[in-house]
């Protein structure tokens, strides 16, 4: 009986492991939606979707409690935040769109995407869904654009965490910049497949395993969108000195926890202590060994400690 037993278990084992590597090299697309799907349920997170004007947004909701609202950085999408949003869905409702020119949601040819206008597409998505007493979280691109909406919607965020935050003028020139500036490509950008692992390592130190078959399906997404994320960049290269986050949230008096990591090459840690005078009710961490994602390279780690920041508001 035992023996049957064991045989039928092991005829399932062999039969599900055919079915993955039959999936990963046949529906890979299909084998990364599924693992998206399935990280997500884990995480508490539902896919969802609203309109705003000019755009169609595609966002992840999930948890209870007050909202909290997470935006991704440059090339990224709402994915960023599944991996932390599994520790903060207890305590909050998490909400994480993909802004519009990044991800699932519309990307029109002629639209503007620098900061400021995503400020504003920001502004309608919270509108639209009706939120109020919110929460900000942004990461790299998306700390700047939370830290400008807070300048330019007083009052309406209760607390900000920014996570490596781009906006920072005054910070040391971190290793992406003197490629800027020294004219080289930009290792944020994928011209081809191949270029996605050299983005992946440079902005962590510790990544995250990723299946062969859905690393080849970002890497694809991300070569697709390189035109589109070219001309973002350029226009991100174009933000206004008032819109730096020293001259926008200087003396602002809304609670603030910044998260870095040492080893960030994108954005310098400099700008860690440089916010933390600007802002009175600011708090910073910053993780060791870590790049420029601690919410993806340690998760646990940065909700903790998300958390107990949170739990100093009142």
């Amino acid at each position: 009986m035992l023996r049957a037993l064991l045989k039928v278990l092991l005829g399932i084992l062999v039969t599900v492991v055919a079915l993955i590597v039959v999936g990963n090299v046949f529906y890979p697309e299909h084998m990364a939606q599924f693992a998206a799907s399935a990280e997500r349920g884990a995480a508490g997170l539902e896919r969802k979707e609203v309109d705003i004007p000019g755009f169609h947004v595609v966002y992840l909701d999930g948890g209870q409690g007050d909202p909290l609202v997470l935006v991704h950085g440059f090339g990224a999408d709402k994915d960023n935040w599944t991996r932390v949003a599994k520790y903060l869905t207890p305590h909050y409702r998490v909400i994480a769109p993909d802004l519009p020119g990044f991800g699932e949601s519309s990307k029109p040819e002629n639209a503007h995407y620098a900061v400021r206008d995503q400020v504003q597409y920001l502004h309608a998505f919270i509108q639209a869904l009706k939120l109020q007493n919110v929460s900000l979280g942004g990461n790299s691109m998306g700390g700047h654009i939370v830290g400008l909406y807070a300048a330019t919607f007083p009052g309406e965020a209760k607390t900000l965490w920014l996570v490596a935050p781009a906006g920072v003028s005054t910070a040391e020139l971190s290793e992406l910049g003197a490629l800027i500036k020294s004219g080289q490509p930009n290792p944020l950008l994928a011209r081809t497949p191949d270029d996605f692992d050299k983005i992946v390592h440079f902005v962590m130190t510790d990544p995250p395993y990723i299946p062969g078959s859905i690393k080849k399906v970002l890497a694809q997404r991300a070569a697709g969108n390189y035109e589109l994320h070219s001309r973002i960049f350029q226009e991100l290269l174009g933000a206004k000195p008032e819109e730096a986050l020293e001259a926008s949230l200087k003396d602002n008096p809304v609670p603030t926890r910044i998260l870095w990591g040492d080893h960030d090459r994108a954005l310098s840690v400099t700008g860690a202590k440089i916010l933390n005078g600007l802002l009175p009710n600011s708090t910073v961490t910053v993780m060791p060994g870590i790049g420029h994602l601690p919410m993806i390279e340690k998760p646990r780690d940065a909700a903790q400690d998300y958390l107990a920041f949170r739990a100093t508001v009142k």
